[in-house]
């Protein structure tokens, strides 16, 4: 009977090991000027925080996600409820795009900032296999040429999504470590997530 007792401990925490959850730690990469990403399953992510680094204590903090479904022939769907920011064991989500609006006025800068730094890390991933709408974004600019805001974006095969995230800026430091979750909207059970250092 210990046998048997003994053999099911071990299998439970084989388990555990396997769990999505686990796994994307393991998993999390860095690739350099503020590029991480996870390429495991079920949704592939990279987090671009180099102007999040950049910008540590810029109220809202921009950092540009890209996800991808991480099986082939698999519909997933995110909204913007979906991507939470964990820092010191809290979850935080964004702000919705009216606040945004109303309380910060530099997400134009920070698009112009973003476009002009380097993007070699970002270049070393799995994105450069994928193809990511540029009219899909929870966040884009207020300006004549910029699309709608949109409520949720949607990945399956090589087409991505691609999207600025602003959160709330809750005391960020350099060196600090946070964790980008993703969970998708049609199915709880997929999720995903990267840890992120801001140095």
């Amino acid at each position: 009977m210990k046998s048997v007792k003994i053999a099911l401990s071990i299998l439970a925490f084989s388990l555990v090991l396997s769990s999505p959850a686990v796994f994307a730690q393991i998993l999390t990469e860095s690739y350099g000027q503020g590029v991480f990403a996870n390429s495991g399953e079920p949704i592939k992510i990279v987090v671009d925080a180099s102007l999040a680094i950049k910008e540590i204590n810029s109220p809202y903090v921009m950092f540009i996600v890209y996800l991808a479904s991480g099986q082939e022939g698999q519909n997933i769907v995110v909204d913007r409820n979906g991507i939470a920011l964990i820092y010191n064991g809290q979850e935080y989500k964004m702000p919705s795009v009216k606040e945004l609006r109303q309380n910060y006025h530099g997400q134009i800068r920070d698009t112009n900032f973003y476009q002009i730094s380097g993007k070699e890390g970002l270049a070393s991933t799995w994105v450069r296999f994928y193809k990511f709408p540029q009219d899909q974004d929870f966040f884009p600019p207020q300006s004549m040429k910029s699309s709608i805001p949109v409520d949720e974006g949607s990945m399956t095969g090589n087409i991505g999504f691609r999207t600025r995230c602003y959160f709330k800026n809750s005391g960020f430091k350099k060196g600090d470590k946070l964790i980008i979750r993703v969970t998708a909207k049609n199915d709880p059970n997929l999720s995903n997530e990267v840890e992120v250092v801001l140095q």
